[in-house]
């Protein structure tokens, strides 16, 4: 079985992009029970609609329930349950034991991954997990390689190994952060994380009120929580080599845009990967798309040892270089029609990323409105718009331009 390329979804549009873009299977969340509590996720009728479009396509759909629940949310688990078995979801993610236990109990045949909230750190751990009705164990991010690699030999070849290798890191151990709630009173643990490990600290002197003091570990600066983001993309012979299943990316929170490019860039590391195994070098190309997204400075968190340099003080801000400008609705005729995401203007250079290709550079040298008529800049959200090119491009291509 090859490696599994998992994708998020926040919602509707960035499901949609991750299975366009490559995604073996995603995982998305309901407004119950999942690690990110947001207007966004899915409700009874998304869900079902999600699980059929991806089954039509042989993708899975996993289900969170990953948070801690309270004594009052337990009555309320056996409807959640019963609601992912009739929608026809592929597994549940789960962190608590206790609902664990529930699952097993409500849904005997669903298939059950334990989450990287559990923070699984070792063999005996996993054995036990999966002797009590586990498929999937996904690794606490603080492993190396070498350890991936024991627990890999040291468990039953029908537990499946998952691990994160691309996005957000936290400060804390596998997520178990207290900051949250600690500050502002949400609490992570139950997805409301306000990510306080972000924010830039000062000191005050006890006997100085009101005076503040900037504080430095070193000459970088004041943002000592702030971990930068993991890439592993340069690396999918020495996953697979370690005996890792599936390759997580992070990122339910982030854009559709996000989705797309990530998801479809370790899709193709993937496949450039199966074809040649035994000499995989990643093509510069693909590399550099993950480069194309907002995100931190990277680094390979802690797969190769303990990280000396994950941290990054200077600022918590984003690196952003491209803003996605349109999507392709559908191609007639040599003439591609897209409805616009951000402004733009005729004779712009721009980037058409379509599934499992390389970007084709493009200069829009002239532009057309919706009744044809010649137009010097897409100007107005979600305008209808259209282009003439050699090129045809499956709906939900993505178009962007580089900003810098």
């Amino acid at each position: 079985m090859n490696i599994e390329v998992l994708a998020p979804a926040g919602d509707e549009e960035r499901f949609t992009a991750a299975i366009d873009y490559g995604a073996d299977a995603v995982y998305l969340g309901r407004k119950q029970f999942g690690m990110r509590a947001s207007p966004m996720n899915f409700d009874y009728e998304q869900l079902c609609k999600a699980v059929q479009t991806a089954h039509a396509r042989k993708i899975k759909v996993y289900l969170t329930c990953n948070t801690l629940p309270r004594n009052s949310e337990i009555p309320h688990f056996e409807k959640f349950v019963k609601e992912a078995m009739e929608a026809g979801v592929d597994a549940l993610i789960v962190a608590d034991i206790g609902l664990l236990m529930l699952i097993k109990k409500y849904a005997p045949d669903m298939e059950i991954h334990i989450s990287t909230q559990t923070g699984i750190v070792n063999y005996v751990t996993a054995n036990e997990l999966y002797n009590m009705g586990a498929k999937r164990v996904v690794l606490a991010r603080e492993l190396s390689l070498d350890e991936i690699s024991e627990i890999r030999a040291k468990t039953n070849p029908e537990l499946d190994i998952e691990t994160f290798v691309h996005g957000a890191m936290c400060v804390s151990f596998s997520g178990r952060c207290l900051l949250s709630q600690y500050l502002v009173n949400r609490d992570a643990n139950r997805g409301e994380c306000a990510q306080p490990c972000r924010w830039g600290y000062h000191l005050m002197e006890e006997k100085r009120p009101n005076e503040f003091f900037p504080v430095f570990e070193d000459e970088k600066g004041t943002y000592i929580l702030n971990s930068k983001d993991m890439c592993m993309i340069e690396h999918i012979d020495k996953l697979a080599k370690a005996g890792v299943t599936s390759l997580k990316i992070e990122g339910r929170a982030k854009s559709a845009y996000y989705v797309a490019v990530v998801t479809n860039a370790y899709r193709m590391a993937v496949d450039y990967y199966y074809k040649e195994p035994d000499n995989f070098i990643l093509p510069e190309w693909i590399r550099d798309e993950v480069y194309k997204v907002s995100h931190r400075k990277y680094c390979n968190g802690f797969f190769f040892g303990v990280p000396e340099e994950s941290q990054y003080y200077e600022n918590s801000g984003y690196i952003r270089n491209y803003d996605v400008v349109a999507v392709v609705e559908r191609c007639e005729n040599g003439i591609v029609y897209c409805t616009q995401r951000n402004r733009f203007f005729a004779g712009d250079r721009v980037e058409v990323l379509a599934p499992s290709k390389r970007p084709v550079d493009l200069v829009l040298d002239k532009l057309y409105d919706e009744n044809g008529e010649e137009i010097n800049t897409a100007n107005h959200a979600m305008m209808k718009f259209s282009f003439r090119s050699e090129h045809t491009f499956p709906k939900g291509t993505v178009i962007r331009k580089e900003t810098t």
